[in-house]
């Protein structure tokens, strides 16, 4: 999922929680976990409820923290991967692992 610059928030049961993505699959709801949770953000992870037993299982990820968004974290370089450095937008969309980004570079 691309970064959107709106900040969505809501509820899952009786806790408020920033959306950070909804819809995603197994293998993409376990990278944002690990990285928010590495990042020192209580995650909370919402099972979608399948149409037909044939549907992937999707899931909504949130954090509790009200005033994180996503896009402005990453942006900014306020987050950090597992290794110590800043997390670029490529990095959060998981089109690559490299950290150095070079803009001028569009491959």
């Amino acid at each position: 999922m691309s970064l959107e610059g709106k900040h969505s928030f809501g509820s899952i049961g009786e806790t408020r929680v920033t959306f950070v993505e909804k819809n995603t699959d197994e293998t993409r709801k376990n990278f944002l976990e690990k990285l928010l949770i590495h990042n020192g953000f209580e995650v909370i992870i919402d099972e979608i409820e399948k149409k037909s037993e044939e549907d992937p299982q999707l899931y909504t990820v949130a954090v509790t923290d009200m005033v994180f968004n996503p896009t402005i974290w990453v942006y900014e370089r306020k987050l950090k991967t597992f290794d110590g450095h800043k997390v670029t937008p490529a990095y959060w969309e998981q089109k690559t692992e490299d950290t150095n980004p070079m803009y001028w570079k569009n491959s």
